[in-house]
């Protein structure tokens, strides 16, 4: 018998048994579109979070201080011990091309033209370079030293009139104090500029470290300036700090920062690394503010936004693998209801295979004619699963609003598995079929 002609016969006994046929593939198509779906997302996924790592991004390090294994990601554990006379040593280095501090401040309000939007962790002190310029929708950084913000859309557009560049804003910081800042620029996302705010949009108000942070908001921070003055009192000087071990360390009132930002001179991975590299090798050493405040209990993780999503990537691949597993049990059940159906139609056909063997057909060809029969059910499986998980995975990516990635090595590993599948449980069946005896066949009622 040809091969043509056992595929013709294969598909017409499916033809002929619609209803099966359609239940026996559906376990195949389900397993492949649980898998191609969920693979997709996670590739989105994986994309879009990555893809948020600008070039200018790319050359970033970000850095904080906290007890050796404590979970959570960036600024878990944190402690503020970087100062302002180590960060301009930083920026000094030949190394580094720029270094400053990242302070998320707590905040009650934030007023504009007398309306007022209550916001408790709208505000981020942090340096110029830290909003960088591919993020500007228009407008310009701040400068260090002035009382100017870059605001983000969700806080534009929280007023009844939008806030525009060049509009004044007034921020009402934890304990009632109010400042008011000239909007210098808007970003193009409400999306997190790093790794420190993460990704999810929020509303956002950056502002220079300087005043906003060393003169305004220091002291009202727990850390942020050493013992001496009064709690909420920044311009009151008072005795020298103490170390995590209890320590003076002579550093009176300067605030200190909860994480720091260490900038290569370019994004090319060695330039990253000796960046790493000068900055632990200084704030570790005497020199530096920072190794007195550090003690025995705290240690200094600096990270690119790369290696911090690694964790997050890392996340998406476990996720990914328990969703292959699931989808694995789909695929055998769906193969063990291709085998079931096949001896069923094996059964079913035995007058049949009686005759064909009485006309000549040999055991080979009744082997192949059943075989063809279950592969073809695999492979259909496998090309509407494999449909049906590219259009889950399309609309999951739209609905979410992520960049369509296809892993396309899925795609086809998906027809191969088909097949597999086919083949592996088409093989008893079709030899049980090829087996039969031609004298009791024909006699089977």
């Amino acid at each position: 018998m040809r091969l043509l002609e056992s595929l013709r016969l294969s598909w017409r006994s499916i033809r002929g048994h619609k209803l099966r046929s359609s239940l026996t593939t559906l376990g195949i198509v389900i397993g492949i579109a649980a898998v191609i779906a969920f693979v997709t997302l996670g590739a989105s996924l994986q994309a879009g979070v990555i893809g948020d790592i600008s070039p200018d991004d790319q050359r970033n390090s970000y850095g904080w201080a906290a007890e050796p294994g404590t979970e959570g990601g960036p600024l878990a554990g944190a402690q503020p011990v970087f100062s302002q006379d180590d960060l301009d040593a930083l920026s000094d280095d030949d190394d580094i091309d720029a270094a400053y501090g990242y302070m998320p401040l707590s905040t009650q309000a934030l007023v504009y033209e007398d309306e007022i939007s209550p916001q408790s962790d709208a505000l981020v002190a942090a340096g110029p370079s830290y909003i960088r310029e591919n993020t500007l929708a228009e407008g310009r950084q701040f400068e260090q030293g002035e009382r100017e913000a870059v605001i983000n859309p969700a806080v534009a557009g929280q007023f009844e009139e939008n806030v525009t560049v060049g509009d004044e804003l007034t921020i009402v910081l934890q304990g009632g104090q109010r400042t008011t800042v000239t909007v210098v620029g808007i970003t193009e996302s409400s999306e997190g500029l790093s790794p420190f705010e993460g990704f999810e949009p929020s509303p956002r108000v950056y502002v220079p470290t300087d005043p906003f942070y060393t003169e305004d908001a220091a002291g009202a921070v727990p850390g942020g300036g050493t013992a001496g003055g009064e709690e909420g009192d920044p311009n009151e000087s008072g005795e020298n700090g103490t170390d995590a071990d209890g320590n003076e360390t002579g550093m009176g009132d300067d605030a200190l920062f909860l994480a720091i930002v260490v900038e290569a001179e370019s994004a090319d991975d060695a330039a990253v690394d000796r960046a790493q590299e000068s900055a632990i090798a200084y704030l570790d050493s005497d020199e530096s503010d920072t190794s007195s405040l550090l003690g025995n209990d705290l240690e200094i993780t600096l990270q690119t936004s790369a290696e911090l999503l690694q964790q997050l990537e890392d996340v998406l691949d476990l996720l990914q693998n328990f969703i292959v597993g699931i989808a694995a049990i789909s695929l055998l059940v769906g193969s063990i209801g291709i085998a079931n159906i096949m001896l069923v139609s094996v059964t079913e056909r035995t007058r049949e295979i009686g005759i064909m063997k009485a006309i000549g057909a040999q055991n080979r060809e009744i082997l192949g004619l059943f075989l063809a029969e279950a592969v073809i059910l695999g492979i259909v499986g496998a090309i509407l699963g494999t449909l049906l998980g590219l259009a889950a995975g399309y609309l999951g990516a739209w609905y979410i609003d992520l960049p369509l990635v296809y892993p396309y090595e899925y795609v086809a590993l998906a027809i191969v598995v088909g097949v597999l599948v086919g083949i592996g449980s088409g093989l008893y069946p079709a030899w049980r079929a090829a087996r039969t005896d031609p004298i009791d066949a024909l006699r089977y009622e």
